[in-house]
């Protein structure tokens, strides 16, 4: 284990050491689970980074598109070009 020295205000350490106190543990402890913590932060970034950068990549090499054209809500939905369920199934239509 390597040995670190950091300069805190005095009052910080203070409230550092009795918060430890409290919580059964030590500044040391404290301060070594956040850096371990700090270190591998990283590792969980990276792997959703480079899932991200897939995705993207898939979708500009897949072709698809909307060639242009941009749509409505409404135009998204629209459903006038359906028979109207009552008229093709066996099930009465529901009403409210």
């Amino acid at each position: 284990m390597s040995n670190l020295t950091i300069s805190v205000p005095s009052d910080v350490l203070k409230r550092a050491r009795l918060r430890a106190l409290e919580e059964d543990t030590s500044v040391n402890a404290v301060l070594a689970a956040y850096l371990a913590a700090y270190s591998r932060a990283d590792d969980d970034v990276r792997p959703r980074e480079r899932a991200v950068a897939r995705i993207l990549d898939l979708s500009e090499q897949s072709g698809a598109g909307s060639g242009g054209r941009i749509w409505s809500r409404d135009a998204l939905h629209e459903r006038s070009d359906l028979v109207p369920r009552h008229q093709h199934s066996r099930l009465p239509l529901r009403r409210g």
